[in-house]
């Protein structure tokens, strides 16, 4: 038994460019700094799965370490989420440059493969639930837009997503930001794949109290009614198809 253990032990986590996606809508890269990825493979933790909490945090800032675990970007620690056997949720550090970076997990001082993903200035992903983008409605009471609670034409709108990039003020690698702060390129929302007036969209940037997460308000244009599909574009990349937003 003491041999099966120790071998499980040394067991290095393995994982592949192909389960690192964003944890938004599990779409895959480029990523952009200050995105929120998962990463899915086995042997990743040997502890229960780790959720970071006010304990974990280093002030203001995400650990980067949880349950023994740390990811490396360019060989820096990454800002940490969320650490289990099989999927660590990280952030990609704010402070790195487009271009090809590595990836690679260490568990207890063990060392999974060294991956390479792609980083761009802004990689705009939705967040989703069953089919739907998380949104809500700011004249509803901040209601969730569901098919059971839809947006209205003339409703203030906050979309959520991760990857819209730099920031100005800029934001420190991990950390959980205390006020609002625009992103540095023009965001486009597009419904049913025609971008919307640019005098709608009233913020777009982080979302106070968070860390990685990104919130677009805009009021909902007339026209629109049903299943639409929602799509965000920016710097020359625009988020996944196939995301609905309800319309009445």
């Amino acid at each position: 038994m003491a041999l099966v253990v120790s071998a499980a032990w040394g067991q290095a986590p393995t994982y592949s460019a192909a389960g690192i996606v964003n944890n938004s809508d599990w779409s895959p890269g480029p990523f952009a700094p200050n995105s929120v990825v998962s990463l899915f493979g086995a042997n990743l933790s040997f502890s229960d799965p780790t959720v970071v909490s006010q304990a974990s945090m280093n002030g203001d800032r995400l650990p980067t370490q949880l349950g023994g675990v740390s990811v490396l970007v360019d060989n820096s620690p990454a800002p940490l989420l969320y650490v289990d056997k099989g999927q660590i949720v990280f952030l990609v550090p704010s402070s790195e440059i487009p271009g090809n970076s590595s990836v690679q997990v260490v568990r207890q001082s063990v060392a999974g493969p060294p991956i390479t993903i792609a980083l761009v200035n802004a990689a705009p992903a939705l967040f989703a639930s069953n089919g739907y983008a998380l949104a809500q409605d700011y004249n509803n009471n901040y209601a969730a837009v569901t098919p059971n609670t839809p947006a209205q034409a003339g409703d203030m709108i906050v979309l959520y997503a991760t990857g819209l990039g730099y920031t100005q003020p800029k934001s420190a690698p991990g950390e959980v930001a205390a006020t609002a702060a625009t992103v540095e390129a023009a965001v486009q929302v597009l419904l049913n794949g025609a971008a919307i007036d640019p005098k709608l969209i009233y913020y777009a940037g982080v979302t106070p109290d968070c860390a990685g997460l990104y919130q677009i308000d805009f009021i909902m244009p007339g026209g629109f009614s049903g299943d639409t599909e929602i799509r965000v574009s920016t710097a020359g990349q625009t988020s996944a198809a196939g995301l609905k937003i309800a319309v009445r």
